[in-house]
């Protein structure tokens, strides 16, 4: 819930990876020549690797929406989160090396599924079962991203008990809350309500599992860009796919 004065947060307990966007509005190239060949394919990638290769995968996942950070040949915090997020799009087990299989994904990737069809083109989803959240603009995706949402475990505080759930179904966007703001279950970065005091919003903490008391945690950078790109009226579907 939202108290009075400086909004309150319904804060999160844990948080999982995510997928990103860039801002063009362009529908992003599916198919790369540079990476088309699996023979030509780069090496297996882990975090702490660095060179060309590195910047290679880095610029197609920024050319594919999602947000790996600058393209600076360093396989760090914000690449690895990408390829979680991309691997999962592509259907594929989610992990930090970029082997042959995320490469040759990466070349010819299968094109995403919206959650919801016919609904507005602009819009937020959310889908659980993957634990990612995509921006559409004109139906087109701009960021995907990992995430963490509800644990789905019962928890307590201040004598109340209830269970870690991320609520499913048709919301909007009513309260932005930039910056930092801190609640009785701790703190959030760059909030956006969509329902009651559950909230789309950063953390420093976003594992690669659901964590959260019920809001949708995104990796700091991710929600940067989520906040710059969304509004207050803007709809949210939150699935359970």
């Amino acid at each position: 819930m939202i108290p009075r004065g400086r909004l309150a947060v319904l804060s999160l307990a844990g948080a999982l990876p995510l997928f990103t966007a860039t801002p063009a509005l362009a529908s992003p190239t599916l198919t790369s020549p540079a990476l088309a060949d699996p023979a030509l394919a780069d090496p297996a990638l882990r975090p702490g690797d660095q060179g060309e290769s590195v910047k290679k995968l880095q610029r197609r996942l920024h050319e594919l929406r999602f947000l790996p950070g600058a393209v600076n040949g360093r396989y760090g915090r914000k690449t690895r989160i990408a390829v979680w997020a991309f691997q999962k799009t592509q259907r594929l087990v989610a992990r930090n090396e970029v082997a042959q299989e995320t490469w040759q994904a990466l070349a010819h990737p299968k094109p995403g599924r919206p959650l919801v069809s016919g609904r507005e083109p602009r819009r937020v989803e959310i889908g659980l079962r993957h634990q990612l959240l995509t921006v559409y603009r004109e139906n087109r995706p701009v960021l995907i991203t990992h995430i963490s949402a509800g644990a789905g475990v019962r928890y307590c505080h201040a004598g109340r008990c209830r269970k870690a759930i991320t609520p499913t179904g048709d919301f909007r966007v009513s309260v932005r809350a930039a910056g930092w703001t801190t609640g009785p279950l701790g703190s959030m970065y760059n909030s956006l309500y969509f329902a009651g005091g559950v909230a789309m919003h950063g953390s420093k903490r976003v594992p690669f599992r659901p964590a959260s008391h019920g809001c949708v945690r995104l990796p700091m950078h991710a929600s940067k860009r989520l906040f710059h790109l969304v509004t207050v009226g803007d709809p949210v579907y939150v699935r359970r796919e």
